[in-house]
């Protein structure tokens, strides 16, 4: 055990580094002595804009004004992912935050619809989520009976600024500078401080790594070692760019299929982010930028920027007193905008378990394997969006729906295939709304479903989905378009 946590030091800022210093300084700011480094000569990666409904917990907890964060940001509001060409070219399908119908104890909802279906329903399983219906119709609205389940879209810099100012007014001290060599104990092989270029000795008792890929303190120097998983998610690069975008904003992230990858469209109040997510092993950089290029819908308005990754995790995310947060901890491609989830739960799990004492072993290993079971299980949900598909257009396609899988994503694949079941696990962040919504919208459906609908007579059944689609649509009806909603809601300049 190490000595007791007073000086907590954050290398590197981004949104990673401020959401740390950021959580710490609400939480334990008078506990605690927090320092981050950074340095405006390293740039950030800053294309994750878009989000997971979990980050409406996070703000709540440490007292984020929502409409305050949306101005400071340009936010707007995400309800679903539009997947489009991804089962088969020309296929679309909506993956919503919401779930659909009212699960009981004995089954979730969707078995009640298969129900149906198999007794003649004809009815669309999208009539009866609310936020299904109310993105296709490019609306939004605070709403309490029925409740909309959100995320955001923002710019990822103006994120960092904002939680900046922030953690700045709790006491938080910025240093500027690069980090170009760490000390530590000699016996422990604990850090004892990081060295800036200018020669400033920054000492700590626990270092919190957010150097993004390179994880500086958490693998140049304590080798914490990575696992690599581009033998199931096969991107490793990403071309970028901003582009104008017109007044009539989707509340929903575009994930477009292309021949060796796939393309985001994320809007903003002011602009579009957008880019090209693909594996350097089926298309070169050159034809993946001319694929993006000849995919957009509005003026450039930023150099387009190049980015390469390895998709994987640290196999320890906590090693002696550093802790690693965002891209230093590990990367599972944007797919899902879980990105800046996975950061905020590592911050989540770390103030829960925060080692005021000394770094614990104890806590350590809980911490780590926490961390381990929650990137597994959403590398498992990401996989899926690539195995479940019928392409066979190019070698890309073809490779991905015939690999071999991990045992934990086959064996749930198989559930549902042969009953209808799903599940979610403990540390998982995907409902089993989630799951059927991907597996159903990429052509796998079950042979099976829990019949307990049947004790149900089939008007009754009809009636209950009738009146669900009929008060969906009817609260759709009522609440304004998402551009209206933001211009009454932002301050919008």
């Amino acid at each position: 055990m190490s000595q007791k946590i007073k000086k907590v030091v954050v290398a590197g800022g981004g949104t990673s580094g401020w959401c740390t210093a950021f959580a710490l300084s609400r939480q334990f700011g008078t506990l605690l002595d927090i320092t981050l480094i950074e340095s405006t000569e390293i740039g950030t990666v800053g294309v994750g804009e878009a989000t997971f409904p979990t980050i409406n917990s996070f703000h709540k907890i440490h007292g984020i004004d929502e409409q305050e964060f949306l101005t400071a940001t340009r936010g707007t509001i995400k309800l679903a992912i539009s997947f489009e060409n991804w089962g088969r070219k020309g296929d679309k399908y909506i993956h919503p935050f919401g779930s659909v119908g009212n699960s009981s104890w004995i089954g979730n909802f969707y078995h009640y619809w298969l129900a149906a279906k198999a007794r003649g329903y004809e009815g669309e399983l999208e009539e009866l989520c609310f936020e299904r219906q109310a993105a296709k119709a490019h609306k939004f609205a605070l709403t309490e009976n029925p409740k909309l389940n959100y995320a955001y879209h923002f710019d990822a810099s103006l994120y960092a600024r904002f939680l900046r100012k922030l953690s700045e007014e709790k006491g938080v001290k910025r240093i500027e500078g690069k980090i170009v060599d760490v000390k530590q104990h000699l016996d422990t092989g604990f850090i004892e401080s990081v060295v800036l270029e200018s020669g400033t000795c920054i000492e700590g008792d626990l270092f919190i790594d957010c150097t993004g890929f390179r994880g500086f303190l958490i693998e140049q120097t304590l080798k914490a070692g990575y696992e690599d998983w581009g033998h199931w998610l096969r991107n490793d690069s990403a071309v970028a760019l901003q582009t104008a975008f017109s007044d009539d904003i989707p509340p929903y992230t575009r994930a477009i299929a292309h021949d060796s990858g796939w393309q985001w469209k994320i809007p903003l109040q002011h602009r579009q982010g957008t880019g090209h997510v693909y594996s350097s092993a089926y298309i070169s950089d050159e034809d993946a930028r001319k694929t993006l290029l000849d995919n957009l819908d509005g003026d450039i308005l930023a150099e387009l920027r190049l980015l390469k990754f390895k998709t994987g995790r640290r196999k320890q995310a906590w090693v002696k007193n550093c802790v690693s947060i965002g891209l230093a901890s590990g990367f599972i491609e944007p797919l899902e905008s879980t990105s800046i989830h996975l950061i905020q739960m590592g911050i989540t799990r770390l103030l829960q378990l925060f080692p005021f004492e000394g770094c614990n072993e104890h806590l350590i290993r809980r911490y780590n394997e926490q961390s381990r079971s929650e990137y597994e299980e959403t590398r498992d949900f990401i996989i899926l969006h690539y195995k479940a598909t019928e392409r066979d257009d190019t070698p890309y396609w073809r490779d991905c729906r015939d690999m071999v899988i991990p045992d934990s994503l086959a064996e749930r694949i198989e559930l549902f295939k042969a009953t209808g079941h799903l599940y979610q696990a403990p540390d998982g962040i995907f409902s089993t709304d989630s799951w059927f919504q991907v597996l159903l919208g990429q052509r796998i459906e079950p042979r099976g479903y829990h019949h307990g609908p049947h004790v149900i007579s089939d008007e009754e059944i009809r009636a209950g989905l009738d009146k669900m689609k009929s008060k969906i649509a009817a609260a759709v009806e009522k609440i304004p378009s998402h551009a209206d909603f933001l211009k009454s809601y932002c301050d919008i300049r």
